[in-house]
């Protein structure tokens, strides 16, 4: 073979498959576009896959055009082999030729077997659990657990302290660090009565045999049972993420909005009570309002007269005596530190010492405190929280051993069903994790029809042909198959991460249909070049021929493009460490569909091709034919 011969066939070819290359990658490029609609977390995870794939796929369809035909013009020299010479090749053929003459054979049948497989993934679909995100593990816990709101300093050293000698007597534990309180910080509004715990645990491979995570906190929360003591199990990064996007340290809250602490406190008994029941939910327990301790101290007026007192008098020696006076600043280095000046732990630490402060008068000498003002302890709200303008209280729970969706939906019946008499004022509102899935589930409910009507149309003005058009697409639907079948083996929950993964598959799947369609034309074009364009040449055994011709003989690029996206992605299925929990449900739906999508496409886009050829000769006396090279 010369040159110019070899080059003329390399630019036929190139014309022929280049168009349809680089508009199905144009496909699984704006098919992937609507995720930059993703907004919140699943927007901030995700947008950067979106990028990476987006600016390799426009680079990719440009080399497809462009670089490829010249490396193809340099590369293939030498004598060359037919497509029969090629083992792979020529075994693929003695097992898809059969298969394919049989599914030619039994039209009826194929279809029938297909729909009957999407008709059976319909129900597991619906039977699929829900969540926003899949649980990303940190190898650490964080356990927060809550006292009574009056606890004391000591008292809540002691738990402390008891903790975290039983946590680090876990053959799984590496390190526990609590803290009870807040630092000096404006960011962190935790209370004493509040403790934070970090669990480091060991490497996996020193775990005991059977060992996980779940069974590693039900061990310990079994082991800490501790009287007034509600116990909280969660991880340290999503609790952060949680506190600050929604104001809820746990899962799922209910929060509760109202004008009054007490009536706030009594709906959350009753929103808690209601709770109790439901499957799922863990780590229940209502953020207080009321509880509070406050040491109050009531000036007599009578009295502060009789000894010639006033009250900036007795302030100021309960402020000094008890909150402590400045009297003078110290300077080390470049830091300055205030001087204060109060009485010893031992002379404030029960009301009968604060009782017999000293205060000079002016006419008496020195008289207690008692003898001018009451000194009491009363009741009062722990910490006071208000969003939009109204006082807030909230119900906090943990979702463990269920999916969060359809806990969080059981959750709303029973509170609908039983929190039927709220006050005027009042009202109940979701948030945490399922505020976030309820917003990400409204997007996703635009962004999938949206990929579907963007993939369609750019087919329509690919193969100018409203039919062509919609045979390519019927391979979603058969995609979502393979996807729903190993999600619903593999126990995956829907969510956001499964979501984007079946609108990566939409692109892929058209991807390879395009290819098949591409064929199958080319075939007819030989039919109509041999035999004219009339139902008086061609027959029914014709169409069915040269259709087998276009399906068989081009196996091995479809196959190719099979291979390359399933081993691309199988290797994930293996990966270990932190963040392939996150990466299994993106990929889980690719794998299945990609199988079945292509099962599809080589078995049953042929039989509708034939199908509808049959129908154009039957109807119009002729086969419509389209220009492949486009």
């Amino acid at each position: 073979m010369d040159k110019q011969t070899r080059l003329s066939i390399i630019e036929k070819s190139s014309k022929q498959v280049g168009p349809s290359v680089f508009w199905s990658t144009i496909i699984i490029i704006t098919s992937f576009l609507p995720v930059f609609l993703l907004t919140g977390q699943e927007g901030r995870l995700f947008s950067p896959l979106a990028w990476t794939k987006t600016f390799i796929l426009i680079v990719d369809a440009f080399v497809a055009i462009t670089v490829t035909p010249v490396l193809l013009s340099l590369l293939l020299n030498g004598k060359f082999k037919p497509e029969s010479a090629n083992p792979i090749n020529r075994g693929l053929e003695k097992v898809y030729s059969p298969i394919l003459r049989w599914c030619l054979e039994w039209r009826k049948t194929t279809i029938g077997i297909n729909l009957l497989a999407l008709l059976i993934s319909i129900p597991m679909l619906m039977s699929l659990g829900s969540e926003f995100m899949p649980p990303l593990d940190e190898s650490s816990i964080l356990f927060m657990p809550v006292t009574l709101p009056d606890i004391s300093n000591s008292e809540a050293k002691r738990i402390l302290q008891v903790q975290d000698k039983i946590i680090k007597s876990m053959p799984e534990v590496a390190q526990v660090l609590g803290k009870a309180g807040r630092a000096s910080t404006a960011t962190d509004n935790s209370p004493v009565s509040m403790i934070e715990t970090i669990i480091q645990l060991k490497p996996q491979s020193e775990w005991r045999e059977g060992m996980t995570k779940q069974k590693i906190i039900a061990e310990l929360d079994q082991k800490l049972q501790i009287p007034g003591v509600i116990n909280g199990w969660t991880q340290p990064i999503i609790n952060r993420i949680n506190m600050l996007a929604t104001g809820i340290r746990t899962d799922v809250g209910v929060k509760v909005y109202g004008q009054n602490l007490d009536s706030i406190a009594v709906v959350s008994e009753k929103v808690r009570n209601a709770l109790q029941g439901v499957e799922g939910v863990k780590d229940l327990y209502i953020e207080p309002v009321t509880g509070g301790k406050y040491l109050e101290i009531q000036t007599r007026r009578e009295e502060l007269g009789r000894y010639g007192l006033s009250v900036d008098d007795v302030n100021s020696v309960v402020e000094s005596a008890l909150g402590g006076m400045t009297i003078g600043n110290t300077i080390e280095g470049r830091q300055r530190f205030s001087i204060n000046l109060r009485l010893a732990q031992e002379y404030r630490n029960s009301l009968d010492r604060i009782s017999r402060i000293p205060i000079k008068s002016a006419t008496s000498g020195t008289v207690p405190l008692s003898a001018v003002a009451d000194v009491r302890f009363v009741d009062g709200p722990p910490m006071i929280v208000s969003e939009n303008a109204q006082l807030r209280g909230a119900v906090l729970f943990n979702v463990r051993d269920r999916d969060l969706g359809s806990t969080v939906q059981e959750a709303i019946q029973k509170l609908n069903g039983e929190m039927t008499d709220l006050p005027n004022g009042y009202r109940l509102e979701w948030s945490g994790q399922w505020e976030n899935q309820i917003r990400a589930n409204q997007t996703l409910k635009i962004i999938i029809p949206l990929v579907i009507l963007i993939i369609f149309l750019i087919l329509y003005f690919s193969f100018k042909s409203f039919k062509e058009a919609l045979l390519n697409l019927v391979t979603i639907p058969f995609a979502l198959i393979g996807g729903v079948f190993i999600v619903y083996f593999y126990g995956i929950n829907l969510s956001v991460a499964v979501a984007v993964g079946f609108i990566a598959l939409f692109g892929m799947a058209v991807e390879t249909g395009m290819l098949m369609v591409v064929y199958l034309n080319e075939a007819m074009n030989e039919l109509v070049a041999k035999k004219g364009n009339s139902n008086q040449t061609i027959t029914k055994q014709d169409i069915r021929e040269y259709v087998f011709q276009g399906a068989a003989k081009r196996l091995r690029p479809k196959i190719m493009t099979v291979s390359v996206s399933l081993f691309g992605l199988i290797p994930v299925l293996w990966a270990t460490g932190v963040g392939t929990d996150v990466m299994l449900p993106i990929v889980l739906p690719l794998i299945g569909g990609v199988f079945t999508s292509s099962i599809h496409i080589l078995l049953v886009t042929p039989v509708v091709f034939e199908m509808t050829k049959e129908y154009e000769l039957r109807k119009h006396g002729k086969l419509e034919i389209y220009d492949v090279k486009h």
